[in-house]
């Protein structure tokens, strides 16, 4: 009656997309930044593999990280 049965139904289509594209834009991004953290790939690495990266990122110093090295290979610093 009031020219509402034009294209309605397109209308309706494209007010989802409009939202629900950037909502699961959000989404990917956020699971994406998740596993990009390293929460599954510490899993996979060596110990000695984790302690090198932790030292290569600065996380802990050169005496944390020799006396890491020493408890690995089974040797203790007196």
């Amino acid at each position: 009656m009031w020219g509402y049965d034009h294209g309605g139904g397109l209308m309706g289509i494209g007010m989802l997309l409009l939202w629900l594209l950037p909502v699961a834009l959000l989404v990917w991004l956020f699971a994406r930044a998740a596993a990009g953290r390293g929460g599954r790939d510490e899993t996979r690495r060596s110990p000695r593999e984790i302690l090198d990266a932790r030292y290569a990122r600065g996380e802990i110093g050169r005496d944390e990280y020799q006396e890491g090295r020493a408890d690995l290979e089974g040797h203790k610093k007196e």
